[in-house]
């Protein structure tokens, strides 16, 4: 008997089968079967599950007499030729991850449960993405006992994601209807309604093949049929819930029916024509007045505006609403604020009730304007285009400047009123290149500019000019520019070559023998902060005060590709460019905060002044998790950069009893404070943050500043506040100010831009700092430089275990140094902030012990004393 059978159901897909079975074939878990279910193909199938029997005894293959017409037979077939004690269900056209069996078999008999289900996730075949479906069901691994404990489950409706327990299946009866499509959603339903206790395991355990060209039922959904199939399944699935005693689960049912099922009819909607909706709406009309208004009370404000113009047969509009659900949601033509609330359209009805977007509360750089195409015209070299712009929210200043934006360029327009609060501007413009055409309003009070995407007909023809064409693209049809096929591949072939000129390899070795035979220059030196992200930290204030003195050094930045915010005056280069190179070996001077390029040994003679980018409780180089692993290669490395250093700011005494031996420094120590802080000592700050991240008068700012999770970069995860929550709480005395690491990735909701400004990309953390009223943040080094504020923090740390034991490590118990409250939830960050007073004054005494510890040798000298040594007493 095998540990596990794996029915693998086929149709007419000779191609994939061998694909499918093979993923099951290569599975960790050795032990088990392959059932090939046919539904009676007329293609190749018999011919290649042969082939595949022959390759290996492990696979079997049953074949039904005539098609069924659906899925559910050739499961239930495999449910009767099963053998092992467990069976999983998989599409011939998907695959199995090599260890899925195996883990889901293990997590099946370590728990005991009726059934384990697992993450799947879509693999676009275009481009090998693959994207999670609804992975915050599969965020824990857990035992859930029974559907009621967590009903938001009915979202898991997949019959492939799971491992079942077969003999619990045959006891129970559990079969798949064999007259309906979506019969895996019918399947779903008793199977919740009947399991007393399932698992839940937060790996991939299939992937979702998404081909261009597939035609699976799911996606067949430009059929009404489908349509009518999915209404069915839905109430079936009611029914089952009824007939089990569970009545109380048919809302949580229903919830998935408007919150996945009619979606997915939803999305593509702006693209169909009236008849097509027109029979849609009619179709589900009958199953949405079944629904309890409590249920559409759950779902996105513009689902249950598209509910209920469905309900009052409101077609045009219908087509309207749906073209904000995706992509970059498009504003509405119209929209009605009565007493702080904000409605779609004209009327002020409660189902129309969108306030919890806050579209009306934007800041004006991200307030939404909705910019029609009303007529497209072309001269074979420009387009000449009448717009339709509307104004729901009433954002738009007594004076303004229009433009069209496109491949970097912007064109003038002049937008006349169309007599009922809108514009209407005809624009001409010669396209090239790839672009995503927008039209933006620049307001002339303060220069803060908002900016949105073109819609047009969905059905647009596109049209071609030279190199590039115009066309509609995605749900919403907005206008695009894209270059032609041939000129894209000429473009990868330059691309390709470029690369093999350019490799790392090549361009060391080229600066090793540039540094033996190029003359350096003592009056040259690089800057570089933050790998060449920015203009800011320790070494742009040792720069300024090296220019402020006038002194004959020529100062050259590295820049990132694409980096801004850099001094109109200084002398740029991008970082990892054939200049970036000459430039390193030429250099007297080498000036920076994190580290150049690793491999690339220092020019004889060049002095290298190396300012660090923080302190702090974090374990730091051979403890860090990236170096401490008994790996000689990584941990060599390092030793030889950390060899390159001629100089080292030290902020501390602590800082130096840490970070000199987790990092074997042994050379000369600078301890008269950090020259990024002296701007904060003096309170010097650089620019108007307010004005620029347009806080509202009177609002406090929250600066929040995470640090990242070594194994979570770029995750977005270590943004653990819920700015939901804080933002219903505060939204009318604070804005939160996020600050997120270089190594992240979070972009904020367009539901929380009122309360949230995000600075990511904000060039210079002093002036935030100093812009701030308070810190919030977890374990970065940031609370080391704002304790020179004297203002108060605040601690997220709700991972704390987790980040000391197993994450990245600490060499400070925080909770018993911080020098402000540190909180698990964002409920009690919530209680903090507002009684933050009284609560910093409880801190008095561990604040000044935090600034003793980090900030003892801040005194706002620090850029001049080191500049004194390190550039002047050269050179004297």
């Amino acid at each position: 008997m095998p540990d596990c059978s794996v029915v693998v159901i086929s149709y007419n897909d000779a191609a994939r089968l061998p694909r499918a079975v093979r993923s099951v074939l290569r599975q960790t878990l050795r032990d088990l079967e392959v059932i090939i279910s046919d539904d009676a193909s007329t293609d190749g199938t018999p011919e290649v599950a042969a082939r595949l029997m022959a390759e290996d005894p492990r696979v079997r293959y049953l074949r039904r007499e005539s098609n069924s017409g659906g899925c559910g037979a050739p499961r239930n077939d495999g449910i009767d030729a099963a053998r092992a004690p467990y069976a999983m269900f998989l599409d011939s056209d998907d695959e199995l991850p090599r260890h899925a069996c195996k883990s889901l078999l293990t997590e099946i008999e370590r728990t005991g449960a009726d059934f384990v289900s697992g993450q799947i996730s879509r693999l676009f075949e275009r481009d090998g993405r693959l994207r999670p479906y609804y992975p915050s069901l599969f965020a824990r691994r857990r035992v859930v006992e029974g559907i009621r404990a967590e009903p938001e489950l009915f979202l898991d409706s997949f019959s492939t994601n799971k491992l079942y327990n077969v003999a619990w299946l045959r006891d129970n009866v559990l079969r798949f209807p064999e007259d309906i499509h979506y019969e895996d959603h019918v399947f779903a339903t008793e199977l919740y309604a009947v399991a007393r206790r399932f698992a839940i395991v937060p790996w991939v355990v299939y992937h979702w093949h998404r081909a261009p060209s597939n035609e699976s039922i799911s996606l067949s959904i430009d059929e009404m049929d489908n349509v009518r199939q999915r209404v069915i399944a839905a109430r079936l699935s009611d029914d089952i819930l009824r007939g089990y005693g569970a009545e109380d689960l048919v809302p949580h049912r229903q919830y998935r029916f408007l919150r996945q099922d009619l979606r997915v009819y939803l999305n593509p909607l702006p693209a169909r024509d009236l008849v097509w909706v027109k029979e849609f709406a009619s179709v589900v009309r009958p199953y949405l007045e079944e629904i309890p208004g409590e249920v559409f009370d759950r779902i996105e404000p513009m689902d249950r505006v598209c509910c209920r113009l469905i309900l009052d047969d409101r077609i045009d509009d219908l087509r309207v609403a749906a073209g904000s659900l995706t992509g970059p949601r498009a504003a509405p033509r119209a929209a009605v604020q009565v007493d702080g609330r904000t409605y779609w359209g004209t009327t002020a009805a409660p189902w129309l009730d969108i306030t919890p977007l806050r579209l009306a509360e934007l800041p004006y750089t991200d307030s939404r304007l909705r910019h029609e195409v009303t007529g497209l015209a072309t001269n074979g070299e420009r387009v000449r285009m009448i717009v339709r712009t509307y104004d729901p929210f009433g954002v738009l200043p007594a004076e303004w400047e229009a433009f069209l934006e496109a491949g970097g360029e912007r064109v003038p327009i002049r937008p006349v009123p169309s007599g009922d609060g809108g514009y209407v501007s005809e624009v001409v413009f010669s396209p090239c290149g790839r672009s995503d055409p927008r039209i933006g309003f620049r307001r002339r009070s303060d220069g803060h500019v908002t900016t949105d995407r073109l819609i047009v007909d969905p059905n647009l023809e596109p049209i071609e000019l030279p190199g590039c064409t115009v066309k509609a693209e995605g749900y919403a049809a907005y206008l695009c520019v894209r270059t032609h096929s041939r000129v894209r591949s000429a473009l990868r072939r330059a691309r390709r070559l470029l690369l093999k000129l350019n490799t790392p390899r090549a361009k060391l070795r080229a600066y090793k023998l540039l540094i033996k035979v190029v003359p350096r220059r003592d009056d040259l030196a690089l800057f570089e902060s933050d790998v060449g992200k920015g203009y800011n930290g320790s070494p742009r204030a040792i720069y300024e005060e090296v220019r402020r003195r006038g002194l004959p050094i020529e100062a050259v930045w590295s820049v990132a590709k694409g980096r801004k915010n850099f001094p109109a005056d200084a002398r740029l280069v991008r970082r990892g460019s054939w200049r970036y190179l000459w430039t390193m070996a030429r250099a007297g001077i080498w000036v920076d905060s994190h580290g150049f390029p690793l491999d690339y040994p220092k020019p004889p003679g060049t002095r290298y002044l190396q300012t660090w980018h923080g302190q702090g409780i974090k374990s730091i180089g051979f403890d860090a998790p990236d170096l401490r692993g008994d790996f000689d290669r990584p941990r060599e490395q390092w030793r030889a950069a950390v060899a390159r250093w001629d100089a080292l700011v030290s902020p501390s005494a602590e800082f130096s009893r840490v970070f000199l031996p987790s990092n074997g420094y042994d050379g000369k120590v600078y301890r008269c404070g950090t020259p990024r802080c002296d701007a904060l000592v003096r309170a010097e700050a650089a620019g108007d943050v307010r004005a620029r991240l347009e806080i509202p008068p009177g609002r406090k700012v929250l600066l929040y500043a995470p640090t990242y999770r070594d194994r979570d970069k770029m995750s977005g995860r270590s943004v653990r506040a819920d700015l939901d929550l804080m933002a219903r709480e505060l939204a009318g005395e604070w804005v939160v100010v996020l600050r997120t690491h270089p190594v992240e990735k979070y972009d904020p909701p367009e539901r929380l831009r009122h309360f949230v400004r995000p600075a990511a990309s904000y060039p210079e953390i002093n002036d935030l700092m100093l812009a701030s009223d308070a810190l919030l943040t977890d374990y970065s080094s940031v609370m080391c430089d704002y304790a020179v504020t004297g203002r108060p923090m605040v601690f997220l740390i709700d991972d704390w275990d987790d980040y000391r034991l197993s994450e990245r490590g600490v060499y400070h118990d925080l909770p018993a140094i911080a020098p402000g409250p540190c909180v698990t939830t964002t409920a009690e960050l919530v209680d903090v902030l507002r009684n933050l007073p009284e609560v910093h004054a409880a801190f008095a005494a561990k604040y000044a012990a935090f600034r003793a510890l980090w900030c003892a040798d801040e005194h706002g000298d620090a850029s001049a004393r080191i500049v004194d040594d390190f550039f002047e007493g050269r050179r004297r």
